[in-house]
């Protein structure tokens, strides 16, 4: 990473999506900050701070698979965007992964290649872990 072109993933090392995002960051040649959101938790500021750079409502950033979103009741309709922050912050695999974050914008990368048009420059070639080739 440089001052220059600062890359930050929020980063959940068991989701095949977000480490190839990483994997992809770093064949490009950056060295990001990379924050295990499951460890360290978010602050509330935090995620108001993503939501507004992703331009993005909390039901947005909700991950509902392989996480107690159903039942905490948050996929009813009606729950409201406090809900479910607060809900997030209880419990951080809520949020859905991997968050990129860079001079040239913030977004959800999913799909994992989605990460690409963060970065001034690219891999030369980038193979995903299942074998997909990332057309670049």
């Amino acid at each position: 990473m440089t001052d220059a072109f600062p890359v930050t993933i929020y980063h959940n090392p068991d989701c095949g999506t977000s480490r190839n995002a990483l994997a992809m960051i770093e064949a490009a040649g950056y060295a990001p900050v990379v924050v295990d959101y499951r460890n360290v938790g978010w602050t509330r500021a935090l995620l108001q701070d993503l939501l507004a750079a992703l331009d993005a409502k909390p039901r947005e950033l909700l991950r509902e698979k392989g996480t107690p979103a159903a039942e905490l009741g948050l996929l009813d309709e009606g729950v409201s965007d406090d809900a479910i922050i607060a809900a997030m912050l209880a419990h951080p695999i809520l949020v859905n992964r991997p968050i990129v974050a860079t001079p040239l914008g913030t977004r959800l990368c999913r799909p994992s290649e989605v990460v690409l048009t963060l970065l001034e420059r690219r891999p030369p070639d980038f193979t995903k872990e299942d074998g997909e080739v990332v057309p670049l």
